[in-house]
């Protein structure tokens, strides 16, 4: 498969499973009036639009583990229900935990701009912003999104869901890094920032 096929068939399924995204959330909003889900739907929405305007890469991770990795944390978010059953947490607390990942997200995003991509891949490396503290602030943010979202939305698939795409996306995060390795401004970047989601944590 020729490397714009390829391209365009991500940007297809990206598409696809944020519209199923879409329908579920919106549906669950216009039923309860809970907005911790759309807060999800807005940091998914980035991924779709950095997607279609992202930069080529100068090196991709074509292995089967990166595309599998890839494929369960892009997966994840489509797979989680909205449910009208009791939250954890009132809706203000889950809409505050999801607005403080949110805004991670957009500020990450925002720093990477066209380097944004969805597979480990080089797209240049950028070291402004969230990125002068954790070297993937944009996972950190999705990984707060996401516990606020089981907050107000508890049940046992939404919990297997989670973990199984969290734990996708950590490796994913891992994997970038060794793609990353062989940059040497990357290296630079690594020994001036040590941790890769939290820092003090991991």
């Amino acid at each position: 498969m020729s490397e714009r096929l390829r391209d365009l068939c991500a940007r297809g399924c990206i598409g696809v499973l944020f519209t199923l995204l879409s329908v579920n959330l919106l549906a669950q909003f216009m039923r309860t009036g809970r907005v911790t889900g759309l807060m999800l739907l807005a940091g998914e929405a980035l991924v779709v639009i950095l997607t279609i305007v992202r930069r080529r890469a100068r090196l991709v991770d074509r292995s089967f583990a990166a595309a599998m990795m890839t494929t369960l944390s892009l997966g994840g978010p489509p797979m989680l229900r909205a449910v009208d059953g009791a939250p954890l947490a009132p809706d203000a607390v889950t809409v505050i935990v999801s607005a403080i990942g949110l805004s991670l997200v957009i500020v990450g995003k925002m720093a990477l701009g066209r380097s944004f991509g969805v597979v480990p891949a080089n797209r240049g490396v950028v070291v402004r912003g969230p990125y002068s503290f954790v070297r993937h602030p944009i996972y950190t943010g999705y990984l707060i999104t996401h516990l606020g979202f089981l907050a107000a939305n508890p049940t046992t698939w939404n919990m297997a869901v989670v973990l199984v795409g969290d734990a996708a996306l950590i490796v994913r995060a891992l994997m970038e890094e060794r793609v990353l390795s062989n940059d040497v401004e990357y290296q630079g970047y690594c020994r001036r920032v040590g941790w890769h989601l939290m820092p003090g944590v991991f």
